[in-house]
């Protein structure tokens, strides 16, 4: 039961924390071109990195 008092709130936390980080992403704009990346894996690059 102790065990509880402990995991209890560090789940809350750590819920609470996501819930900051999903919205600080949205405010950023990292969600802003979500079909870029798919496009960008099919594209046939014929230059050699150098």
């Amino acid at each position: 039961m102790s065990g509880l008092a402990i995991l209890i709130p560090v789940a809350l936390l750590m819920g609470l924390c996501g819930l900051v980080f999903f919205f600080w992403a949205m405010r950023n704009d990292q969600f802003e071109d979500l079909d870029g990346a798919a496009q960008r894996v099919l594209i046939d690059e014929d230059e050699e990195p150098s």
